[in-house]
């Protein structure tokens, strides 16, 4: 194998842990609290459309993954926060 060889093979490396690493920080595919079967593979398949849709996102939009995960979760709170769906009873 030449040099040049191994670094392009580096580089897909580099591009396959970017890929995992984003997965796990961004949308939590290994968080499902489930023990069936389906339930497991319905949450990987959508954590992994997830993924796939911010990640579109930030190309298009030039910006990091933090910062677009950051700004939508901003926003959703903001518009809950003006018009909320469910409020508690006040305590004494």
């Amino acid at each position: 194998m030449t040099a040049l060889t191994r670094v392009r093979f580096a580089g897909y490396a580099w591009t396959v842990e970017h890929y995992h690493r984003g997965i796990k920080q961004y949308c939590g595919v290994e968080r499902a609290q489930v023990r069936a079967a389906r339930a497991q593979r319905n949450h990987i398949g959508l954590a992994l459309r997830a993924f796939l849709r911010l990640e579109w996102h930030c190309h298009h939009a030039g910006i990091s993954g933090f910062e677009a995960k950051t700004t939508i979760i901003r926003s959703a709170v903001q518009a809950y926060l003006t018009n909320p769906l469910y409020t508690l009873p006040p305590t004494a």
